[in-house]
């Protein structure tokens, strides 16, 4: 019987060649703010767009409120 050339030991798996998703990822620069939120948003889904409306209507609340107090 024959064997191989190359003993197992020392043999690289056919997969070597290929960048792991670890070593991917250390090559690519880290995400900006804006895209982890937008990403967290889309997650969130409703519940996000319920407390962007919220706060706009209390920001709202509070211009128009401080608007009326100074006039």
């Amino acid at each position: 019987m024959s064997q191989s050339s190359t003993p197992p030991d020392t043999a690289k798996p056919p997969f070597a060649e290929q960048p792991t998703p670890a070593n991917a990822a250390l090559n690519e620069p880290k995400p900006s703010y804006v895209k982890l939120a937008m990403r967290n948003m889309v997650r969130k889904g409703g519940k996000s767009l319920q407390h962007f409306f919220l706060t706009s209507v209390g920001l709202l609340a509070v211009l128009i409120g401080l608007a009326y107090l100074t006039r």
